[in-house]
C-alpha cells in the first residue's frame, strides 16, 4: 500500500510536471509567434517617397513580420522613416537600378540562390549558389554583379572552408569563377589547389576590381583585371577589401586575433601605401564595410544578447574615430548616392 501511494505520488507529480512543461511550451511558442507576426516599431513609409533622392538599402533585422526584408532610408534621415521591399534577402546590394539579393531557400532540402532585381524589385534573373550566402557587391553603374557562398563551411573563422565567387555581366554573359583566373602572387603565376577568393568590390571602369586571395594560410589583397582574366596581389592580411567611391582608398578587415580571427578595419591610401588602422572601434568587425562618403565608413555588427539582430555602425576613417549607430535593426548597407535606383 506504501508502494501504490509512492507510485501514485510520483506519477502525479510527474503529470503536473509534464503539463507545466507544456504550458510553458505553449507559452514560449505564442511569444515567439506574436514577436514574429509583430508589425513594425519604427515609422513606415512608402518605397516611391524615399527612392527619387540618395537613400540607404539594406536588409530590416527588427524581429517581426518584416524580418529580412529589404528596406530603405533616406540617407539624408538614416533614422527616419523606413520603407519596406516585399523581397527576403541574407545579404543584399544595390546600386544604379540593379540590385542583388542572395538567399536561403528553406524546405525539405535547403538550397541558396543569387537573384537580380530591377529598379522596381522585380526579379529579373536566379541561380543556385553552391553554398551559404556571404558576399554581394553591384558595380556603381550597375552592369557588374558579384556574389561569394561557402560551399564548404559557413564562417572565415572556420578552419578548411571553401568558397565560389563568380562575376556576371548584368544581362550579358557569367564570367565564371575567379578561381580560374590568372593568379600571380609576388610577381610569379601560381597554380594552387587551396586557393580561395571572396569580397569583390569594383572601381568605376568595369574592368578592374579588388578582392581577397587566400592560399598558403596568408590572405592577400589582389587587383583583378576582367578582360585580362588575372588577379594580382597587392599586399598581406588584408580581406573583403572595399574601394572609395573616388577610387584613392581601399577600406579591408585585418586578422590582429590569436587562435581565433578578430577583425579591425584598415583604410590603405592606393597612391602612397599608407595604412591607417581604425583602432577606435574595438568589436570584432567580421563584415565587407560600405563606404557613406569619402571619410567614413558603415558596416554590420550582431547585437549583444538579440539572436538574429543587428545594427549598422558609423565610424570616419581616422585612428582613434569612435564609432556610432547609424541605423538601428540593419544590415547589409549600400548607398545609393544618385535620384532614383
Amino acid at each position: 500500500m506504501t508502494g501504490s501511494v509512492r507510485l501514485t505520488t510520483f506519477i502525479g507529480l510527474t503529470t503536473v510536471l509534464v503539463i507545466g512543461a507544456g504550458l510553458c511550451v505553449v507559452v514560449a511558442v505564442n511569444r515567439a509567434s506574436a514577436r514574429a507576426d509583430a508589425a513594425p516599431k519604427v515609422a513606415v513609409t512608402r518605397v516611391a517617397s524615399l527612392e527619387g533622392a540618395p537613400h540607404v538599402v539594406f536588409r530590416n533585422t527588427e524581429i517581426g513580420s518584416r524580418y529580412g526584408l529589404v528596406s530603405i532610408v533616406s540617407l539624408a534621415d538614416p533614422r527616419g522613416p523606413r520603407a519596406f521591399t516585399d523581397v527576403a534577402c541574407d545579404r543584399v546590394y544595390a546600386a544604379a537600378g540593379t540590385a542583388s539579393c542572395l538567399r536561403t531557400k528553406r524546405g525539405l532540402a535547403t538550397t541558396f540562390q543569387a537573384v537580380q532585381l530591377d529598379a522596381e524589385w522585380d526579379e529579373v534573373e536566379s541561380w543556385g549558389l553552391p553554398g551559404i550566402p556571404s558576399r554581394t557587391r553591384v558595380s556603381a553603374d550597375g552592369t557588374l554583379l558579384a556574389t561569394t557562398s561557402f560551399v564548404t563551411g559557413h564562417t572565415y573563422m572556420q578552419v578548411g572552408f571553401s568558397t565560389a565567387t563568380d562575376i556576371r555581366e548584368v544581362g550579358r554573359r557569367d564570367l565564371g569563377n575567379l578561381e580560374q583566373f590568372r593568379l600571380v602572387v609576388d610577381g610569379r603565376t601560381v597554380r594552387p589547389s587551396d586557393r580561395n577568393i571572396w569580397g569583390v568590390t569594383f572601381a568605376r571602369d568595369d574592368d578592374t576590381f579588388y578582392a581577397t586571395v587566400a592560399t598558403g594560410g596568408t590572405t592577400y589583397l589582389a587587383r583583378g583585371d576582367l578582360s585580362a582574366r588575372t588577379l594580382t596581389t597587392l599586399r598581406k592580411g588584408a580581406e573583403c577589401p572595399s574601394l572609395s567611391p573616388d577610387g584613392s582608398q581601399i577600406a579591408f578587415k585585418h586578422d590582429v586575433g590569436g587562435s581565433a580571427p578578430y577583425w579591425q578595419i584598415v583604410v590603405l591610401d592606393l597612391a602612397s601605401g599608407r595604412a591607417v588602422t581604425l583602432d577606435g572601434e574595438t568589436r570584432n568587425v567580421d563584415d565587407q564595410v560600405e563606404w557613406l562618403d569619402d571619410d567614413s565608413l558603415l558596416y554590420g555588427l550582431p547585437r549583444e544578447g538579440e539572436t538574429g539582430v543587428s545594427d549598422i555602425w558609423r565610424i570616419r576613417t581616422t585612428s582613434g574615430a569612435k564609432p556610432s549607430i547609424f541605423i538601428e535593426q540593419a544590415w547589409s548597407p549600400s548607398i545609393v548616392r544618385s535620384a532614383g535606383r
